[in-house]
């Protein structure tokens, strides 16, 4: 068999694998969900259920909800060089917009998912 057939082969070994992949696996192959941004974004959307009494009083002065940070978290970018990470936490540093004024939200959140898999909202930074 020579390179040309070899070659031939292979393109349609691809074809045929990138067809079988987007059949199996649909726009998450296509999307970038499986960044490690966007796997955070992902876990704080679902699980940020709680906030620290100093966010609780930023959130009342800026007359907001947790439901509304949730909801910010779509358009955040994920500081992942400002992030801290403890032996058993995670500090998220996180860049959004809440009523159209920039914010850095620090997000606490366990590495161990068996003992507690919520997030808190631990602070909210003006920007």
């Amino acid at each position: 068999m020579d390179l040309k057939r070899r070659l031939q082969l292979y393109l349609v070994g691809l074809i045929i694998g990138g067809i079988a992949a987007y059949f199996f696996y649909g726009e998450r192959l296509t999307n970038s969900a499986w960044t490690p941004q966007e796997k955070i974004k992902q876990r704080l959307r679902s699980t940020l259920i709680k906030a620290s009494p100093e966010a609780e009083v930023e959130l009342q002065a800026r007359a907001l909800d947790l439901g509304q940070v949730r909801a910010s978290l779509d358009k955040a970018t994920i500081d992942l060089k400002s992030t801290k990470r403890t032996d058993d936490s995670l500090y998220y540093a996180v860049d959004t917009e809440l009523k159209d004024r920039s914010v850095r939200l620090i997000v606490v959140g366990l590495r161990d998912f068996d003992r507690d898999s919520t997030a808190t909202l631990w602070r909210i930074e003006a920007r």
